[in-house]
């Protein structure tokens, strides 16, 4: 019966089952997300602080522009900088919702996300208190 059975699917759909039964493997073992699933520290994710600004100044925005280190940070960005979180002496480049990170900007931050190299990809910003 299971070989009549096996018989009557056709090469897509057998084709299809096992590329659904290989991502199922592959996903199971890359650590990766389902839907409606929280991230957590334990998918790679973790609390950075420090200052958030412009990847062009850093933390050394000119006193002579006479603007603020929020000010000077949003001009930066609007002009096609990217956004920065400045932790001592680490830099990292901060990927995540400009709306998030522009409330932000020229704040100090606690910022929760995920690191790949010198970007943090952002999952939750809030200033520090």
């Amino acid at each position: 019966m299971i070989g009549s059975r096996a018989k009557s699917f056709s090469k897509l759909q057998t084709d299809f089952l096992v590329v659904l039964i290989l991502l199922g493997a592959a996903s199971s073992k890359t650590g990766a997300v389902e839907f409606g699933q929280k991230l957590s520290p334990g998918t790679g994710e973790k609390t950075f602080h420090g200052m958030v600004t412009c990847s062009r100044c850093r933390a050394k925005h000119s006193p002579s522009l006479g603007r603020t280190a929020t000010d000077c940070t949003l001009a930066c960005v609007r002009l096609g900088s990217g956004f920065a979180l400045i932790d001592g002496d680490n830099v990292y480049v901060l990927d995540g919702d400009p709306v998030l990170l522009k409330k932000v900007a020229g704040q100090r931050a606690e910022v929760f996300g995920a690191l790949h190299g010198d970007t943090i990809t952002v999952s939750s910003i809030s200033t520090e208190s």
